[in-house]
């Protein structure tokens, strides 16, 4: 017989101090996405900091490919609902606009300013702004938070339009947290303010996915158990719902270096992202 236990919730969800050099990471991340920038924005289009909302965050970035888009990607970054922008993570446009994919990278509010509900509202609002500007197919992909951010947006109770949800192909969840009641039991709730109703109403594997969903969860082997467990239990539950769903664990992979891969169009990842 197999027990299994966590004693401490906040060492479950912690990643920085497990990952060797983890400090480094921020700091690399805006590097990587500033040179992206100066490299791309203003070449066939690409805009930053189109509004789609009234607030101050409530912006997107989006980079636009030669030639006529084969559709949108729309990439949600992590940080626990509570850090980060979108300028920290414009490389990972990278592989996908090298396909001939437009890319569009939103900011939100964070938590405690507002709730996990409201942010998934905003994301909704920036999905939905960005799908006028592009046409054709939607892929979106999220990180950690981000990961629960897009297959939120993806669940049957989706904030999305009708006409939006039918143009989503593919979601890909990297490292995604899909049940939000663990991290009751973690010292950041103080920040987040999950309540027990709100961790029912906004988990993704406490709901039912939207009709002809297609998901991949996508975790790193060296990541902390519960991301694994975490990604595990989607791709397991919506496939029991008529999800289609992939459960990937990519060799030697952390939660901070897990995204790289959208950043080169040759990449797995990437190839999972836009793939049939």
């Amino acid at each position: 017989m197999y027990v299994r236990s966590v004693d401490n919730w906040d060492e479950a969800y912690s990643n920085g101090a497990h990952i060797p050099g983890g400090e480094r990471w921020p700091a690399a991340w805006a590097t990587a996405a500033a040179s992206f920038r100066g490299s791309v924005a203003g070449r066939h289009g690409s805009r930053l900091d189109v509004a789609y909302g009234e607030g101050s965050r409530n912006r997107y970035d989006l980079f636009m490919p030669a030639g006529t888009p084969k559709g949108l990607f729309v990439y949600v970054h992590g940080g626990y609902w509570k850090a980060f922008d979108k300028s920290t993570w414009s490389h990972v446009a990278n592989g996908p606009l090298e396909h001939g994919w437009a890319a569009a990278l939103p900011s939100y509010d964070l938590c405690p300013e507002v709730r996990i509900a409201d942010i998934v509202r905003q994301v909704a609002a920036a999905v939905e702004a960005a799908a006028v500007e592009v046409d054709g197919p939607i892929r979106l992909a999220g990180h950690s938070a981000g990961g629960h951010l897009v297959t939120r947006l993806v669940s049957a109770t989706s904030p999305l339009t009708s006409t939006t949800r039918r143009r989503i192909a593919n979601t890909v969840s990297i490292s995604g947290v899909h049940d939000l009641r663990p991290l009751m039991r973690t010292e950041m709730n103080s920040v987040l303010g999950l309540d027990e109703a709100e961790a029912l109403a906004e988990s993704p594997a406490l709901l039912r996915p939207m009709q002809d969903a297609r998901i991949v969860c996508w975790v790193g082997g060296a990541e902390r158990a519960e991301f694994i467990r975490q990604s595990e239990l989607l791709a397991n539950v919506w496939i029991g719902l008529g999800a289609r769903t992939a459960f990937v664990v990519e060799p030697d992979r952390h939660h901070f270096n897990i995204i790289d891969g959208l950043s080169d169009p040759a990449d797995p990842l990437t190839r999972a992202l836009l793939g049939d």
